[in-house]
């Protein structure tokens, strides 16, 4: 069984507009509202992609009843637990010249609520895939995925991690079958500009060597670069598309690309291009039909 977990979901209201100009009243020529947070998303593609999986996670008040039913009618097992206070973020996208976002907190998570979630996680089994994406609340300090890697580091479970800083770096140590920064998440990690396959690649050692399996670089428009665990590096170009939408992109990959394995290292870089392309080419996360079209394109 393949599980996510994102601490911090959302309703993702997004709003389409010809020209933002601040201080002024602007109005939408379209808008919808989206359910999710990276995990969830995860769960959303892989779901496409006829893969069960039970998404964990936290949801607070009325805007977390609302994510628990969007969820659902997405087709996605959940298994939250619910937090007696506060209320789940909602995200505002604007989608103008520029995409423009404002991100809610989110509810803040005790310490006994973190303690329910691992009671979840004690359940894993031998060859279970658990998968932990996104930010975490502020009320939770930069060492709960290594404190969640720690937890299940007994038994033999596939474990990836989408996260960036010191939430990465502090994982590493447990050897994640997968992480998945993006070139600017890599970049900052070592105060460089990633500008290239070479140096994505170059800087993907770097994490190998402290730790990580297999390392999974995205870099938008020029593509993907895969450093394996044996030290075999795989490049992957992008679809043909126009771009109508960058939210979710990264975890439609993540979701590919876990999906792939069993198929070869090859074959997993390509879904993940492709999921991730089906995603930034629509304005809803990846749908089975427009994944196969994009596949094609690279097999």
């Amino acid at each position: 069984m393949i599980y996510t977990v994102t601490f911090n979901p959302a309703i993702d209201y997004v709003v389409h507009t010809d020209d933002i100009k601040l201080g002024e009243v602007n109005r939408a020529s379209s808008e919808c509202i989206c359910f999710g947070g990276k995990g969830i998303n995860v769960s959303a593609v892989l779901a496409q992609l006829g893969k069960e999986s039970t998404a964990l996670g936290f949801t607070a008040g009325f805007t977390g009843e609302a994510i628990e039913k969007g969820v659902a009618d997405m087709g996605v097992k959940a298994d939250f637990i619910r937090l007696p206070h506060g209320d789940s973020r909602i995200n505002v996208k604007i989608k103008s010249a520029q995409e423009t976002e404002l991100n809610g907190r989110g509810p803040d998570i005790a310490e006994g609520d973190l303690e329910k979630l691992f009671d979840k996680l004690a359940q894993l089994r031998d060859g279970d895939i658990l998968i932990l994406a996104g930010s975490i609340p502020g009320s939770l300090s930069d060492d709960v995925y290594q404190r969640i890697l720690s937890h299940v580091s007994d038994k033999d479970i596939m474990t990836a991690v989408d996260a960036s800083g010191k939430l990465l770096l502090n994982v590493l140590k447990y050897r994640p079958f997968l992480i998945k920064p993006n070139h600017s998440e890599l970049g900052e990690l070592f105060g460089v500009t990633i500008d290239s396959y070479e140096k994505a690649a170059e800087y993907a050692r770097r994490l190998q060597d402290m730790g990580a399996r297999n390392v999974l670089v995205s870099m938008a428009g020029d593509g993907s670069v895969l450093l394996e665990e044996s030290g075999r590096v795989h490049t992957c170009g992008v679809c043909k598309g126009t771009v109508r939408n960058s939210v979710g992109a990264g975890d439609s990959m993540l979701a590919g690309f876990i999906a792939g394995i069993p198929e070869g290292y090859d074959y997993a870089l390509k879904l993940a291009t492709a999921c991730g392309g089906a995603t930034a080419f629509s304005d809803t996360l990846a749908r089975k039909e427009d994944i196969d079209e994009l596949l094609s394109q690279l097999v």
